[in-house]
């Protein structure tokens, strides 16, 4: 299929879902623009913070888009190109672009609380528990696959010959004979430095109320600097001392203030994103109007199976963040909802607008492989042969950027690689902190409810950091990115479906159209449930993976509670509006 073709068609289904769905959610929300937002009420200059869309979008979307949207459509991509991208399109606009905006503007209609505290009041205390347990598992999930992820590709190198003759300009080493190129070098440098820079910016926007444009230029200099930094000062260490260095910063970084290092990072490393989806849209339309067409299959039903298992369910848990991800709604509901500034037009631009811009990155993905770089390549560096070599989709990305740009604009490949992994890094670590922070804040309530009078150590921000990383690292230490991956997949989606469960109750209650956001709930559970009980029998059990087997069987259990619990609300509501 013609690239031209694809993105057309790709840009107007999301423009469209964007401007009439995401309407139809905002009169359905009463959205007229009267109603004053949590952030605005409650200020406090910690939680509640009335930030400009221009910055809040950039937090919102850094949280949100990590590397999920990017590594996801590496993985299903072996599926085949038509599936992928349909799941993505299709999904983002009925299922996942109504799942963030509708659990913002709950959440922002009840004073910015959390999901898990409108569970509470919709389904209960026992749904808050569910709720509670959904999210802990899938934090630890994501928390492990991203360190996992990002350790790999921070020491990330690949041989010379594939990115052409001459000088390429980077440091190179040479082992067992083979010259490499150490690229993840570059993006280990870029990292740092853009860590480092970010409570300046935090200062400047937050304390000092410096201009939002003028720190945007700022923000981008920082991105240009590390670079530059990085290409002349590599950092090469080996995945395990970065597994251990990451897991130690995270402890500290998830307990400092937003504006210090969360916000004013995601802000900076939105900018790299940004210039990311446009240098690949560029490509992908210079490549358009020359012929260009995708290069991987359009079916490929047959050998995914054999990879990853069936395309139903397996696909819809497989590729989440492009278009529908459970962990948007603790970034939409709690988070963002305390930072938007004003309810219209703000509120549609951050979520429906976000989550239309992270598909747009996932369709930019598959066309990036799938023109950058050779289908056979793709599974050799996704799904090794050798089980000594780490599966390594951030380098498959990365590498198909710097094969798009090389067709396109004649860009040496090595550079446009360089560029992609810096793309992936920075939101992989981000989402790393951000994740334990939220998981930090679940432990701390579970504490509550477990116990009349909490031990003063569980209050304590460090050990609950602490208990988190502890258990990030064990999982990420000893299971491989595949089999982690599929987990995180579905507990993510069994959040998502519970989210909009909890949405589509709350507005039954409130009197409101509601099977817009119930359907979509209602398929994700089936599908997720299903996709556990196939991971379970074909993989886990059979492999005597009795850890993940276990949080397998964890999730099974909490999704019959939420068929219980969700049908008995749901009957109840329906005879008390009636």
């Amino acid at each position: 299929m013609n690239l031209l073709l694809v993105l057309g068609i790709s840009i107007v289904a999301l423009a469209i879902g964007y401007f009439f769905y995401g309407r139809f959610i905002e009169k359905n929300f009463d959205v007229d623009g009267t109603h004053k937002t949590p952030a605005v009420e409650f200020e406090d200059g910690v939680d509640y913070v009335p930030t400009h869309k221009i910055v809040i979008f950039g937090h919102h979307f850094a949280s949100i888009a990590g590397g999920g949207p990017i590594i996801g459509p590496c993985v299903g991509l072996i599926f085949g190109f038509l599936p992928v991208w349909l799941w993505i399109i299709i999904g983002t606009i009925f299922i996942g672009a109504v799942h963030d905006y509708s659990v913002l503007l709950a959440s922002m209609r009840e004073k910015g609380r959390s999901v898990a505290e409108i569970a509470e009041k919709t389904l209960g205390r026992t749904g808050f528990l569910l709720f509670i347990g959904f999210t802990i598992i899938m934090l630890l999930m994501v928390t492990s696959v991203f360190l996992t992820l990002t350790t790999t590709a921070l020491s990330s190198k690949y041989p010379v010959e594939f990115f052409g003759a001459g000088d390429l300009g980077i440091r190179t080493v040479v082992e067992n004979g083979v010259t490499y190129a150490v690229i993840g070098g570059i993006a280990s440098t870029s990292v740092i430095v853009i860590t480092c820079c970010a409570p300046f910016l935090g200062y400047f926007l937050y304390k000092r109320k410096a201009n939002a444009w003028i720190m945007a230029i700022v923000a981008i200099a920082v991105c240009a600097i590390s670079i530059e930094i990085g290409l002349m000062f590599p950092i090469k260490i080996d995945s395990f001392v970065w597994m251990v260095i990451l897991s130690i910063y995270t402890i500290f970084a998830a307990g400092v203030p937003v504006w210090i290092v969360l916000q004013p990072r995601d802000f900076t490393n939105s900018f790299l994103l940004y210039g990311g989806v446009l240098a690949m849209l560029i490509g992908g339309f210079v490549l358009g109007f020359q012929g260009a067409t995708v290069d991987a299959p359009m079916l490929n039903l047959e050998v995914g199976a054999q990879h990853l298992g069936y395309v139903w369910p397996i696909l819809f848990i497989t590729v989440a963040c492009g278009a529908i991800s459970g962990f948007h709604a603790l970034v939409a509901g709690g988070t963002t909802a305390k930072q938007v500034n004003f309810e219209k037009p703000d509120s549609r631009i951050v979520a429906y607008g976000g989550m239309s811009l992270e598909a747009l990155l996932a369709v930019m993905v598959i066309i990036t492989i799938g023109c950058g770089i050779s289908y056979d390549k793709l599974c050799n560096i996704v799904f090794p042969v050798d089980p000594a070599v780490k599966a390594n989709p951030v380098l498959a990305f990365a590498l198909g950027v710097g094969g798009l740009m090389n067709k396109s604009v004649g860009l040496p490949v090595v550079y446009g690689a360089v560029f992609g992994i810096l793309m992936v890094e920075g939101f992989v670590v981000t989402t790393l902190d951000t994740a334990v922070r939220l998981n930090r804040y679940l432990f701390e309530e579970l504490w509550r409810m477990m116990f009349k009078n909490v031990p003063k150590i569980l209050n304590t921000y460090i050990f609950n950091s602490l208990l988190c990383v502890a258990l990030m690292f064990i999982l990420a230490y000893f299971n491989a990115f595949k089999q982690l991956w599929n987990l995180f997949g579905s507990a993510n989606q069994l959040l998502a479906a519970l989210s909009l469960i909890t949405v589509s109750i709350w507005l039954l209650k409130k009197g409101k159209k509601y099977l817009f956001v119930l359907i979509p709930g209602v398929f994700m559970l089936v599908t997720t449930i299903v996709a556990l009980l196939v991971i379970l029998m074909n993989e886990y059990i059979p492999k005597g993976n009795w850890m993940l087997s276990a949080g397998d069987i964890i999730l099974l259990c909490l999704s019959v509670g939420v068929i219980v619990l969700g049908f008995k609300q749901f009957m109840l509501s329906r005879k008390t509006a009636a």
